[in-house]
């Protein structure tokens, strides 16, 4: 298992006898290792959701606030960046569902406009009510996604390297997750590009009854 490899490269990286390219090619194969382990959290949890396990529980709860607070704990990864992270919600957005999975995709939005906002860059997250549907929308100031892409954007592992694909971390299965969470949920979500600048991610879910 990938646990007992990681156990293991982390107990012989820290063995003094070892010499520095020998550590330096252990330290390496351990990001390997980890990345490898988010591959397989991630298609164990794309298992799980295709087998009906998204809402495991559904609660009435608050959008607006989920949202803040999740802006709130990420903040410090923005801040690494000199990125400027803000979130404006003007109401309480009462929506039904899983509180757990819903935060799973505004983290996994916001991972990925982290780690494509240029250092200096803006994000900013909003939350509203519109036509009785709750909407959560990011925006940032990254590169933006090449045209060919939108379209296999939520596809699972893909993998549009040529064209620097914006999932990188776990071989194009974040997205493909936020989609499924989204989904279950009866909402829908969507990925367009600024027309100055950057991209939006916009997610629509019902609001409660």
């Amino acid at each position: 298992p990938l646990t007992i490899i990681r156990g293991e490269l982390e107990g012989l990286i820290t063995r003094a006898q070892l010499h520095d390219e020998t550590r330096a090619s252990l330290g390496s194969l351990q990001e390997e290792v980890e990345r490898l382990v988010i591959i397989v959290q991630r298609l164990f949890a794309l298992s799980r959701l295709d087998a009906g396990e998204a809402q495991t529980e559904r609660v009435r709860f608050d959008l607006s606030g989920l949202a803040t607070t999740t802006v709130d704990q990420m903040a410090l990864l923005a801040e690494e960046k000199g990125i400027s992270l803000n979130c404006r919600t003007n109401e309480s957005v009462q929506i039904e569902g899983d509180r757990t999975r819903i935060k799973q995709v505004i983290v996994n939005i916001l991972d990925n406009a982290i780690k494509y906002t240029p250092d200096g860059g803006k994000i900013d997250v909003a939350v509203l009510l519109q036509n009785g549907t709750a909407i959560v929308e990011v925006r940032d100031t990254g590169p933006g996604i090449p045209d060919a892409a939108l379209p296999h954007i939520f596809e699972r592992f893909y993998r549009a390297d040529e064209v620097h694909s914006r999932d990188i971390d776990g071989a194009g299965l974040g997205l493909a997750i936020v989609q499924s969470i989204v989904t279950a949920h009866g909402g829908t979500v969507a990925i367009n590009n600024e027309p100055r600048n950057g991209c939006r991610v916009t997610v629509n879910l019902p609001k409660a009854a």
